[in-house]
C-alpha cells in the first residue's frame, strides 16, 4: 500500500472512530410474493436485527395486492419483533379516502411513520389519476391526518423525469415545506454527486437531515437495470470488477460488501452518520458491512430487538 493511501485510510478510520457510537442505519424490504421468498425476508430481518435499525421501511406497489403485502409485512413486524417498521406510501391513482384509510389501519398498528412517494407512472401516462398529483400533495395530506414523521425521495443525480438539477430540487424544496420531516436518497456509486447534492439542498434552504442509500451490489447486470430507471450513474471501473463472474456468487458477494463498506466509510468523513441500506431483501451484505462497522456492542447502543420465532 502506498503512502498516500495508507495516509487516507488511518485518516478514514480515525474519523469513523469519532462517530462509530453515533452511527446509525436503517435496512429497506419489500413484500414477498411467495412462501419462499417469505423465508428469505424473516430471514434476513432476524439477521439485520441485532444492528439495531432505527427502522425498517417496506416498498409499496402500484397495485392492490402488492400493497395489501406491503401492510402483512409491517403488521408481522409490529407484532413478532420490537423493530420500528415504516411503510412506503405511493399515490398515483389513490384517492383522499383510500390513503385516509390506509394512514389508519396503520395507526392502529402504532405505526406513525411513513415514506411518502408519488410512484412510477404508467409508461403512457404523463399525470397520475386519482386525487394526488405530486408527492408533495402526499405529503401535505398525510400531515393534515397526523402523521408524525414522513420520510421523501431525493436524487443526487437528478430524477429521470426533471427538467433539470434545478426542476428537481423545487420539487423535493415542496416536499419539505409541505411537512417532510427527513430525507433519504436513491442509491448511487459518486460519493461526489451526493456531497455536491447535500450543499445544494442546504443553500436552497433545505435543512432537513438527508440519509443517502447505499445498495451493495451482487448482481452487476440487475444494479445496471435498476440504475438505468432511476437515472443513477454506473461507473465504468466498476463494471469491469464484477466482469467474469457471472457464476462466481461468491466473489461478487465479496466485491460488493467491501465497495459499499468503502463507500460508507468515505460518507463518514464527510460527516455522514446515517445510512439507509438497500437490501433486496437479503441480509449477507448488509451484514458484513455493518458488522465490519462494529454496529453491535458500542456504547449507548441497545441490545439486538428479540424476536418470535419466524
Amino acid at each position: 500500500m502506498g503512502l498516500t493511501a495508507a495516509r487516507l485510510l488511518e485518516t478514514l478510520n480515525r474519523q469513523w472512530e469519532k462517530v462509530e457510537d453515533r452511527l446509525n442505519v436503517s435496512f429497506e424490504f419489500f413484500p414477498p410474493n411467495s412462501p419462499e421468498m417469505a423465508d428469505t425476508l424473516w430471514q434476513s430481518v432476524v439477521k439485520l436485527a441485532k444492528f439495531k435499525p432505527q427502522f425498517v421501511s417496506v416498498t409499496y406497489g402500484a397495485n392492490r395486492s402488492t400493497r395489501d403485502r406491503t401492510h402483512a409485512v409491517i403488521e408481522r413486524l409490529v407484532q413478532e419483533t420490537d423493530l420500528t417498521p415504516v411503510p412506503h406510501l405511493t399515490c398515483i391513482d389513490a384517492s383522499r379516502e383510500e390513503i385516509a384509510d390506509i394512514v389508519s389501519r396503520y395507526r392502529q398498528l402504532g405505526v406513525n411513520h411513513i415514506v411518502a412517494l408519488r410512484g412510477d407512472l404508467p409508461a403512457s401516462a404523463t399525470q397520475t389519476g386519482g386525487d394526488f398529483q405530486y408527492a408533495s400533495d402526499l405529503v401535505a395530506f398525510l400531515r393534515q391526518q397526523g402523521v408524525e414523521k414522513i420520510s421523501v425521495a431525493a436524487y443526487p443525480e437528478v430524477h429521470p423525469e426533471a427538467r433539470s438539477a434545478r426542476h428537481d430540487l423545487d420539487n423535493l424544496k415542496r416536499k419539505v415545506d409541505a411537512g417532510a420531516t427527513d430525507i433519504i436518497t436513491q442509491f448511487f456509486f459518486d460519493n461526489c454527486a451526493f456531497l455536491r447534492f447535500r450543499d445544494r439542498c442546504r443553500s436552497a434552504g433545505i435543512e432537513l437531515p438527508i440519509t443517502p442509500g447505499i445498495l451493495p451490489v451482487s448482481n452487476y447486470r440487475q444494479v445496471e437495470r435498476f440504475a438505468s430507471g432511476c437515472g443513477t450513474r454506473v461507473p465504468s471501473w466498476m463494471g469491469h470488477l464484477y466482469e467474469g463472474l457471472d457464476d462466481d456468487p461468491e466473489t461478487r458477494r465479496l466485491i460488493g460488501a467491501s465497495l459499499a463498506l468503502e463507500q460508507v466509510k468515505l460518507l463518514i468523513n464527510e460527516g455522514v452518520a446515517d445510512f439507509h441500506f438497500y437490501t433486496l431483501n437479503r441480509a449477507e451484505l448488509s451484514y458484513a458491512i455493518c458488522h465490519a462497522l462494529r454496529l453491535v456492542g458500542l456504547p449507548g447502543r441497545h441490545a439486538a430487538p428479540q424476536l418470535a420465532s419466524v
